[in-house]
């Protein structure tokens, strides 16, 4: 899991996994997000943010344009489109970063590979609008699938919700002529994850996920089990944020998507450089 992958994605490029963690930045364009406020909903803030996390090391940029926090409103495909297209079009036409869209939607996640997004990341895991698998088969695009409880009855056991969940994701992504290669995983912590000890203890139980054979994503960032465990509000969870980025990276994880970027990047550098003595110490009994 800590082996370098190459990770296929839009217009010809591609990010390799593995040997070092790699950050996701979160760009909420919207005036309701549970943990920004609406700082970035106008284009130039939202700009402005997404090259300071370029700066702070994150290698991607997630744009989104909906919030997805419990009980947010959904907005039409029209409002969201016209809250990101700007944004990522000026971002793709910068080259500083590389650049997803947080969507469900077919229509929308077409359209934002056309304005210059790499990846297209759906919370529903293809399965709100499936065709979004299409979108990603005929771009070369490069996949996040998002495991979710929302609107479904979830089985007892956290992990074996997270493979049924999961193994019909892919299925619907195989249907539709995605190339494994450009699929990510990602658990969904605080997606329907009802209390805080379920999400503990799916991150206990983390490396179980490895059975699904996919690169894992994840977005612990800022999230309310977080706040349950640390106390604090959710613009004080950084810390609180890159301890679990750093017990998942020891686990498998290989791309952290996070609000806070820098400390998020220090703790990680830490992580990988006990992953780099671990896999050293690995090949040394090994001879």
């Amino acid at each position: 899991m800590f082996e370098p992958y190459i990770w296929p994605l839009a217009h010809g490029r591609s990010l390799e996994l593995g040997p070092s963690a790699q950050i996701m930045g979160v760009l909420n364009v919207t005036p309701d997000s549970f943990s920004d406020g609406g700082r970035y909903a106008q284009a130039d803030a939202a700009l402005a943010q997404a090259r300071r996390m370029a700066e702070e090391g994150a290698s991607i940029v997630d744009v989104g344009g909906e919030s997805t926090r419990p009980g947010g409103e959904a907005v039409s495909s029209a409002e969201e489109q016209a809250r990101i297209l700007p944004v990522i079009e000026a971002l793709a036409g910068s080259g500083e970063v590389l650049i997803s869209v947080d969507t469900y939607r077919e229509e929308t996640a077409r359209l934002a590979i056309r304005a210059g997004a790499h990846i297209v990341n759906d919370v529903w895991g293809l399965q709100r609008e499936p065709g979004i698998a299409r979108v990603a088969a005929e771009t070369g695009a490069g996949l996040v699938v998002m495991h979710t409880g929302r609107e479904r009855t979830k089985l007892a056991d956290p992990i074996a919700d997270q493979v049924a969940f999961l193994a019909r994701s892919l299925e619907i992504a195989r249907e539709a002529g995605v190339d494994e290669r450009h699929i990510l995983l990602d658990p969904g912590f605080g997606f329907a994850k009802e209390t805080p000890e379920e999400n503990l203890d799916l991150m206990a139980r983390f490396s179980e996920l490895a059975s699904l054979g996919r690169p894992l994503l994840v977005g612990t960032s800022r999230k309310r089990f977080v706040g349950a465990v640390t106390g604090r509000e959710p613009h004080e969870r950084g810390a609180g944020t890159a301890a679990t980025s750093v017990i998942l990276r020891l686990q498998g994880a290989v791309i952290f998507r996070v609000h806070d970027v820098a400390i998020n990047k220090d703790a990680l550098r830490f992580a990988d450089a006990m992953v780099a003595r671990g896999m050293m110490a690995s090949r040394k009994a090994a001879d």
